[in-house]
């Protein structure tokens, strides 16, 4: 008698914490279960068309990344003073820690590395083409330090980087 006593016990004791959870489940969520969800809530705004021409079919990181090197042109003038300007801010942003403040590949991370980061105030550096520029900065350069930079650095601010880089001229 006493085991039927437990037994019964025991199956009441798991039946009650059974309907718990299926019963706390249902009044406790805001959504409640995917068969109840309503596909569209009342006052729902609608979703919005897109106009055309804002999502872009052809251009972008990709045409920069399939072109020679020697057809890339910088949008800016490299002596205009507010692209100057703004690549000196960048530069100081996104290379001098390896370049260093001086340009000369001594910048705090630069100093570890072996070989040096490449002094950009060289003639090598200075002779190069703006499309060499761009494709090291965004793509790297194989079997070198330089890392690829084209998803953290905006095209338009690596074309303002170049520009400053070009107006520091060889070094003295």
């Amino acid at each position: 008698m006493k085991r039927i006593v437990i037994l019964a016990v025991f199956v009441a004791v798991v039946l009650t914490a059974a309907y718990t959870v299926i019963t706390l489940y249902d009044e406790n969520m805001k959504v409640g279960r995917m068969w109840e969800t309503p596909a569209v809530h009342p006052h729902e705004q609608p979703l919005l068309i897109m106009e055309p021409g804002v999502v872009p079919f052809d251009g972008g990181e990709a045409e920069y990344r399939n072109a020679k090197a020697e057809d890339l042109i910088s949008p800016f003038k490299n002596d205009d003073p507010n692209v100057v300007a703004s690549g000196k801010s960048l530069y100081f942003t996104y290379c001098a820690q390896c370049h260093g403040k001086y340009h000369d590949g001594n910048g705090t991370v630069g100093q570890s590395f072996h070989p040096l980061p490449g002094d950009l105030q060289s003639d090598k550096v200075q002779s190069l083409p703006q499309g060499n520029l761009f494709k090291e900065i965004s793509y790297g350069v194989p079997n070198g330090r330089q890392p690829a930079l084209a998803t953290t650095i905006e095209v338009m601010d690596r074309w303002r980087i170049i520009a400053y880089v070009k107006s520091l001229g060889l070094r003295k």
